[in-house]
């Protein structure tokens, strides 16, 4: 059965009485993978909490995200406040599965409005205590000597570098196969230095060119941060 075709008996099936539904995901972006399932957003303003709930339906597995109309705002704030708008995304891009045309069209350009205007500027002391742990942990894995180590350090230096090239210059960050893609989204080729330098350590073992690349971004934004740093005081 087709995505859009499962999704609205879904949607008849298990929630015939919510005010409001949204079928949003990669199956939206017309990106759909042998493994993507449905992701779902539901508004049903009875309902006195939200909650996620999983279901096998029609052939796919569906991912629910259920909704009053109060707690998905709590939810696009908390969700823009840690820099990875995943609710507002998945409603931006939706297809609409059920609800009147000006409610939906009013969460649609809430959502928009707010992945337009970017995450949270990080204030100078914030960026500082960024820089000192991606400094800590590049220390960290140069001066590993065990693979396993090293993999699971270098593991949380993309997270850290990541997270830090994109909020700086006030950019949304991912995770997943987000991860790359918001990267790209940014910059494409400071995504494929990115790429190379972490592909290059994780066959071959060498570090040299991941710890230049590393050393080489941390110089665009001050260089590496260690005398001096303090927290507190």
């Amino acid at each position: 059965m087709k995505a859009i075709d499962a999704a609205h008996k879904f949607i008849e099936l298990q929630f015939p009485h919510c005010n409001a539904a949204l079928l949003g995901g990669s199956v939206a972006r017309g990106e759909a993978t042998k493994t993507s399932d449905l992701d779902i957003v539901i508004w049903d303003d009875s309902l006195s909490h939200c909650y996620r709930e999983s279901f096998f339906s029609n052939g796919w597995p569906v991912e629910v995200f259920v909704h009053n109309f109060k707690t998905y705002k709590e939810y696009f704030k908390s969700d823009c406040k840690r820099g990875r708008p995943s609710l507002p995304q998945l409603v931006s891009e939706g297809i609409i599965l059920k609800g009147k045309e000006e409610i939906i069209t009013s969460l649609k350009q809430e959502a928009r409005q707010l992945l337009d205007k970017g995450p949270e500027k990080w204030t100078e002391e914030l960026t500082r205590q960024k820089r000192y742990f991606i400094t800590d942990v590049l220390d960290d894995f140069i001066g590993a000597t065990r693979r396993e180590e090293e993999l699971f350090i270098a593991n949380l230096l993309a997270e850290l570098v990541h997270e830090f090239v994109l909020r700086v210059n006030g950019q949304w960050v991912g995770n997943s196969k987000w991860f790359i893609r918001v990267l790209r989204k940014y910059d494409e080729l400071f995504a494929e230095e990115f790429v190379a330098a972490f592909d290059h350590f994780y066959k071959t073992g060498e570090k040299k060119r991941l710890i230049i690349f590393v050393e080489k971004t941390l110089e665009n934004y001050g260089g590496r941060l260690f005398e001096g740093f303090s927290i507190g005081k």
